[in-house]
């Protein structure tokens, strides 16, 4: 089968599909289906993916950086370009290099895929990604990213974390977000504003739509391109690397707060600043991930402040709210929209430190980086199908309680990490009658949940233009033929949207001015 994944200006000719090795099974296998429904799909399921040997792995082995290829330095656009063209060359078993767009000043903007199999979509193997330099001057998470490739194909044949981890997971790593900001930014500068933004001065991470308040701000070509790239993979987990801090933030970085705050634009800006913590239904798992980052890092967990005049942060993890709230965030896009959970890594005091500190920061980082990708392993994950065995694509799916939702791959694929416990899923499909389905979720080993959605039903006494809109059952009404028809699932299941208040946006003159450049100057400083 020749697969092909359309990406913005780009095409990939897939390499035909091979099957996976057979999972060792967790311990706890749930299949919603009736035991004598037996259907093609099970014999898919049992192919999933290797993840059982997680627990018995060793620890990443200390990297020894091949001097030849890649140096502790800072790569401008061009040396970073033939550094990622000759290791795709280099490894191609190993790596694939693409373009998903490219800067205002037409730089492409790559993204390499790292894994066993880096041309194609392997079922059951979640993708996952890196984004470094959103901001051009903090670049030590581009360099970070650089050598994190770099790693990974020369540590596969001896590493057996490594091998496991590629075998397992397609890793996207886009370097360089930002390049044109990078190329006018400073070598040594810790703070300040230049290179910051985009080649038309915009702030590509208060650039996206916003759950919380209208963004107005004019799309550019860089979060364009992102958008798209994240709207035709189904990325499971994301990190955001930035500097000017150190400390994992996890969302939600904006706030609903200026609901209660509608008198004036002086209230809006001391509310803004209030310091509020905006949780979302996956609290939990977002500061697991955030602490799993923290504690593997050398240095972040012990929370200590970069500066005396600061803040310090318990256990080096922060909600994005509570630090300070922003609008246009890329992390909470990738998760409302998408389902994705993101992280914002801010991994450096200064922004753009000397590159003779980069070795150190590689050093405090490189376990950090590879145990955080692992997690997109933790959880539930399954596929959703036809009684024929065949995948549903686009399904709908949200986990009870947790009202932000996502959807399934074209081979009927999903996953949400998850921390251990009891859990219900429901499902929803057009044409398909809609599944509530139990599911227990254990350390160590993800749960494989395989779900069957039955056709929707004939209503007995109704005719082929049976009335429209009467209820039947869970709440769906009866359509044309007196077929059963659900009511229509959204795209992705999201929290109740808080009106846009926008107190301070809509509110003009000195305060609102004051406002912003108060928001803007504390960007600027902390990251």
């Amino acid at each position: 089968m020749i697969l092909r994944t359309p990406l913005a200006g780009h095409q990939l000719l897939l390499l035909p599909s091979v099957l996976l090795l057979p999972l060792l099974l967790p311990l706890l296998l749930f299949r919603p289906c009736d035991a004598k429904t037996a259907n093609p799909g099970d014999q898919l399921q049992m192919q999933h993916h290797q993840l059982a040997a997680e627990q018995g792995l060793p620890e990443p082995r200390a990297y020894m950086p091949d001097a030849q290829h890649l140096d502790f330095v800072y790569h401008d656009h061009e040396e970073l370009t033939r550094f990622l063209r000759a290791t795709s060359a280099r490894y191609p078993n190993l790596t694939a290099l693409y373009s998903i767009g490219k800067s205002i000043q037409g730089r492409d903007l790559w993204v390499m895929v790292v894994s066993s199999s880096p041309y194609e979509h392997m079922v059951g193997k979640p993708d996952v990604k890196y984004v470094g330099n959103i901001h051009g001057n903090e670049p030590v998470g581009r360099e970070m990213l650089l050598h994190l490739i770099q790693y990974f194909v020369t540590s596969y044949s001896s590493d057996q974390y490594v091998k496991w981890l590629l075998d397992n997971t397609r890793i996207h790593i886009l370097p360089t977000m930002n390049p044109d900001g990078y190329a006018v930014s400073k070598e040594g500068t810790c703070d300040g504003g230049q290179g910051r933004y985009n080649a038309r001065g915009f702030d590509l991470n208060r650039n996206f739509p916003d759950y919380f308040k209208q963004n107005n701000k004019r799309g550019q070509p860089e979060t364009d391109s992102v958008k798209d790239w994240i709207s035709k993979i189904q990325f499971v987990l994301s990190g955001s690397l930035h500097g000017g801090a150190l400390v994992a933030s996890y969302p939600y970085d904006n706030t609903p707060n200026s609901r209660i705050c509608r008198s004036s634009a002086l209230c809006a800006m001391f509310q803004t600043y209030s310091a509020a913590p905006s949780l979302t239904p996956d609290d939990d798992v977002f500061k697991h991930l955030s602490l799993v980052y923290a504690r593997n890092h050398a240095k972040m967990s012990r929370g200590v402040a970069c500066k005396s005049a600061t803040p310090a942060f318990e256990n080096g993890i922060t909600n994005g709210a509570a630090w300070y709230p922003l609008t246009g965030g890329m992390q909470d896009y990738n998760y409302v929209w998408y389902g994705c959970m993101e992280i914002t890594l801010e991994i450096s005091c200064c922004k753009f430190p000397p590159a003779y500190e980069l070795k150190k920061y590689w050093e405090d980082n490189q376990l950090s980086l590879i145990k955080f990708l692992a997690e997109a392993h933790r959880g539930v994950q399954g596929f959703v199908f036809d009684p024929a065995g065949m995948p549903i694509e686009r399904a709908s799916i949200k986990i009870k309680g947790r009202d932000v939702g996502f959807q399934t791959t074209k081979y009927g694929e999903f996953w949400r990490i998850l921390l251990p416990g009891y859990y219900k899923v429901e499902v929803f499909a057009e044409g398909f009658a809609p599944r509530e389905v139990e599911f227990v979720i254990v350390e160590q080993h993800p749960t494989l949940l395989n779900v069957t959605l039955q056709p929707s039903k004939r209503i007995e006494g109704i005719g082929a233009m049976g009335p429209v809109g009467v209820s039947v059952g869970g709440g769906g009404g009866v359509g044309p033929g007196g077929l059963y028809r659900p009511i229509p699932a959204p795209q992705h299941y999201r929290p109740p949207v808080p009106q846009y208040a926008g107190a301070a946006s809509s509110d003009s003159g000195i305060f609102s001015t004051i406002s912003n450049g108060l928001n803007s100057l504390y960007s600027n400083i902390f990251g």
